[in-house]
């Protein structure tokens, strides 16, 4: 079993954790303000040109986000299990929940990795390959998979930097790691988690469903 005592700048473990939680709060507020710049943007652009953008999204794999977002979903129902496990001293639940979530989240990526495939084959990714002829305004249309693609590659990479957070904490809860005075990791870490699915919960819907 872990060590339970705080680390030495705090007075307790409410204190530490209180210090985690305010730290971990205000680390997902600058996401949220880094990815609603972006939702602004790609809004003001979408209300100007209603009907390219709406064409475009008409050539995105719908049923690949759609099992994305089932995906996710249900990685943030394990992950909150995974968390009450933690807290409850459920080591062997914990464990499970755990590489559960990591292997949901692994799923989400590689069907991402498919879909940007498709996009590739599909030739719809912004450049010099772009296919110009599939769109009635293509540099309008080129507009919309730019913030597509970069929308939905920091949303990877947020998920890429989760997963392996989740992988990690899997190894040190089968080790013992963990214990409900001393869970402020996973706790925290779940944070982060959910904060994934929703900005997804808000991409699909804005990228996906234009029109339908």
């Amino acid at each position: 079993m872990a060590e339970v005592s705080p680390a030495m700048q705090f007075e307790d473990l409410d204190q530490q954790r209180e210090a985690a939680g305010l730290g971990m709060w205000t680390f997902l507020v600058t996401e949220v303000m880094f990815f609603g710049g972006l939702f602004v943007g790609y809004t003001v652009y979408r209300m100007a040109f209603p009907d390219a953008f709406r064409e475009a999204s008409h050539h995105l794999y719908m049923w690949i986000g759609a099992i994305n977002t089932a995906v996710l979903l249900t990685s943030s129902l394990t992950m909150a299990l995974a968390v009450h496990a933690a807290a409850t001293g459920r080591r062997s639940r914990l464990v499970g929940f755990l590489a559960v979530t990591t292997a949901l989240g692994v799923l989400f990526l590689v069907f991402k990795g498919v879909e940007y495939a498709l996009d590739w084959h599909d030739r719809i990714i912004p450049g010099p390959t772009f296919d110009t002829a599939k769109f009635v305004n293509p540099a309008r249309a080129e507009l919309f998979y730019a913030f597509y693609f970069i929308m939905t590659g920091l949303h990877a990479v947020h998920v890429t930097i989760g997963v392996g957070v989740l992988a990690t904490l899997t190894v040190l809860a089968r080790r013992g790691w963990f214990s409900p005075q001393n869970h402020n990791t996973v706790e925290m870490s779940g944070l982060y988690w959910h904060f994934v699915d929703i900005v997804w919960i808000f991409l699909f819907p804005l990228l996906y469903l234009m029109g339908v």
